[in-house]
């Protein structure tokens, strides 16, 4: 199956539009969201068209296709208004047979993991800076950056994964990068 990986919307209709409209060029079979789906947060600005109540009903739609964790920024009245669960803290799946942990980064990240074995997976946002690392522990860390407000000089981006590769695509899909899941083994 091929899986897309966004996160940080943070309430923007606009780049919650395009990120439906990639998934849709994709052809993903699910969307995993990493977090802060509706909310600006106190420490950002707010992002371009920014309108909670437009982004509901457009995942509301999708909301089998839908994978979510919580965010920093996403709380029980989200909850309330969302037709799909977005309060887990983590949420854990297999993908050519590895194991891959996806949670937001404001709890666990590469410098405080959760409880990983080599060859495994973790899935942040939070950082809204896009990522590919091998861990001195033996897992790799991704991070697919924010399709809202992007951070560190990075583009409005999300993750593609299908078979063993994994790429990097900016909103409108260009591709940025594209590494085997096998380097790392």
């Amino acid at each position: 199956m091929k899986w897309m990986i966004a996160s940080d919307i943070h309430g923007s209709a606009w780049c919650c539009r395009k990120m439906l409209e990639a998934f849709d060029r994709e052809g993903a079979g699910k969307l995993v969201l990493l977090g802060d789906i509706l909310y600006h947060g106190p420490r950002n600005s707010l992002p371009r068209d920014y309108d909670p109540k437009e982004v509901i009903p457009m995942l509301n739609e999708r909301k089998e296709y839908l994978l979510c964790v919580r965010g920093n920024c996403d709380t029980e009245v989200d909850q309330m208004v969302l037709e799909f669960p977005i309060l887990a803290d983590y949420a854990v799946f297999y993908h050519e047979g590895r194991l891959f942990y996806a949670t937001h980064g404001h709890q666990y990240s590469p410098d405080s993991p959760p409880p990983l074995s080599p060859g495994d997976v973790l899935l942040n946002g939070h950082t809204h800076i896009p990522a590919w690392e091998e861990t001195k522990d033996g897992f790799l860390y991704l991070n697919p950056g924010s399709v809202s407000l992007p951070k560190g000089e990075s583009a409005h981006t999300y993750l593609i994964m299908e078979g063993n590769r994994v790429a990097l695509k900016e909103l409108d899909g260009r591709k940025i990068w594209s590494h085997s899941l096998n380097h790392t083994h």
